[in-house]
Parts: C-alpha cells; structure tokens; sequence
C-alpha cells in the first residue's frame, strides 16, 4: 500500500487536531513528550503504545529516560509526514494519561 506525503496545508490541519503534538522544524515529523510518575508508569504506557503500533503496522520512533517517553511520527515510505502519522498519533492520545 503507498501512503502519500501529506501537503503542508493539509498536516497543518490535521495537527490542530491532536493534543500536545508539534511538528519538528523540517515538517516532516510531528513529536510529543509524555511524562509519568516513574519508569514502570512510563514502561507501561510504552507496552500499549507498541501493541498499537504492531496492529497498525506502524511503528514510532522513540526515547524513553527514566519518567519520560519522547515520541516521533513520521512515514519513512512517503518520505515525511502523512495520515498514517496522524492515526497514530490520535491513537496514543487516547491512552495518554
């Protein structure tokens, strides 16, 4: 299946979307940081967003430090942004804390 870049507009209106996300200065990624009350907290909300992404077949970049879970969408097929990273992201907002 090929998944097309999203246009600037387009990701622009699909950001306003989300909660808390933001795109990365080059446009071709949007990131969000999650904070939790320790590592098995952070470790945890990690398992849920991985068992998304394994159905999704879509698979976040990530960084995990202590309490804090960093993450990056973006489609390497399209070459930047596109609905596959916004589907996601709406998906980990609904198990955000």
């Amino acid at each position: 299946m090929t998944v097309e870049k999203l246009d600037p507009k387009t990701a622009k209106e699909k950001l306003s979307e989300l909660d808390g996300w933001e795109v990365e200065t080059a446009g071709d990624a949007i990131v969000r940081g999650f904070r939790f009350s320790d590592f098995s907290a952070a470790f945890a909300f990690m398992t849920r967003v991985a068992l998304i992404a394994e159905k999704m077949d879509h698979h976040p970049e990530w960084k995990n430090v202590y309490n804090r879970v960093d993450i990056r969408l973006t489609t390497h097929d399209a070459g930047g942004l596109s609905t596959r990273d916004i589907a996601m992201a709406q998906a980990i907002d609904r198990i955000a804390p």
